[in-house]
């Protein structure tokens, strides 16, 4: 039986890959961002309840488990913790139960952080970082989360209770089964996947910021509104680009909010791992103010060679790999 040994990706595809790696190192080079190099092999999971870490045992070491990094976010600010300046990293991070036309468990991830920085500044680095690799400057526009959710599924996901949220799920023809056994943030999160984020950004990069505090993550909250979280993402043409964070650095907040998403995993049945002690004890030790984004380089080459699945652009996808 013959095989096909082929990469998915076309040749000229993955000249063009390599040509935009190129191009985003230029870009921190002329910006003084140093390229960091963290573990993609760590010792604790991720706890946030909507990424799936991929388990890992090694021979010899018992029935120890390892898990592969779904981001280089807690080396990094154990990096800004311990003294280095504005950092990025360029490579590849893995998480489960994610396969279709916007993802492959092995992808490739630009993250930065910048110490001192704000939000607006870094999403006008974000832009200029597409702009770089699509060869191409798009307009842009700020949307707040309250307002796209208002012009595009007329709901307001701030004020509206559940039973509204519920009833709008319904007119917007997303399934009665899903959509009444879900909590607060999961129909949130499946009213923005499913209507909302798909009509964003048509002939633009659309930054949608001011996302629920419930939805923060590790980012602050917005001292002048506290049920907002300082928090962005990134849309073109209908797909997530980008995540940024104004971000947290208070040790006791991250680890309640640490515990909170290891009880909404037990809720949900899945995996419960323990909390990362390391990035708790940098927090103590002290992060600067800073600034960070995680853009997905992948979903960028889609966009800037107008390819309609990331299989187009990615040479060894899993079931090629």
């Amino acid at each position: 039986m013959a095989v096909d040994f082929a990469p998915g990706a076309s040749p000229d595809r993955i000249a063009q890959r390599a040509a935009a790696l190129a191009a985003v190192r230029a870009f921190f080079a002329q910006r003084r961002v140093l390229e960091v190099d963290p573990p993609a092999l760590i010792n604790v999971p991720v706890t946030d309840v909507n990424l799936h870490s991929a388990v890992v045992q090694l021979p010899g070491d018992g029935d120890r488990r390892y898990a592969l990094h779904t981001s280089p976010e807690y080396a990094m600010k154990r990096l800004l913790a311990a003294g280095l300046g504005d950092i990025y990293f360029l490579g590849h991070v893995y998480r489960g139960a994610e396969r279709g036309r916007l993802h492959n468990p092995e992808f490739t991830l630009i993250e930065w952080y910048r110490r001192g920085g704000t939000l607006d500044a870094l999403m006008q680095e974000v832009a200029g970082l597409i702009g770089r690799i699509t060869g191409r400057e798009r307009p842009s526009e700020r949307l707040s989360y309250r307002d796209a959710f208002l012009r595009e599924a007329g709901l307001d996901p701030l004020d509206s209770p559940i039973a509204t949220l519920r009833a709008g799920a319904a007119r917007l023809g997303l399934e009665a089964p899903v959509r009444d056994s879900l909590s607060r943030d999961e129909l949130l999160d499946l009213i923005m996947g499913a209507v909302v984020g798909p009509r964003l950004g048509r002939g633009r990069l659309t930054f949608v910021h001011g996302y629920p505090a419930s939805q923060a993550a590790l980012a602050r909250l917005d001292p002048h509104d506290p049920r907002v979280a300082l928090r962005f993402e990134l849309y073109a043409e209908g797909i997530e680009l980008a995540n940024g964070f104004d971000e947290l650095a208070d040790a006791t907040e991250q680890r309640a909010r640490f515990e909170a998403d290891r009880g909404e995993r037990q809720r949900r049945g899945l995996p419960v791992g323990p909390i990362d002690e390391r990035l708790l004890a940098a927090l103590e030790h002290g992060l600067p103010a800073c600034v960070g984004v995680a853009v997905g380089f992948d979903r960028v080459l889609m966009l800037a060679g107008d390819a309609q699945h990331i299989d187009a652009v990615i040479p060894f996808t899993l079931d090629r790999a």
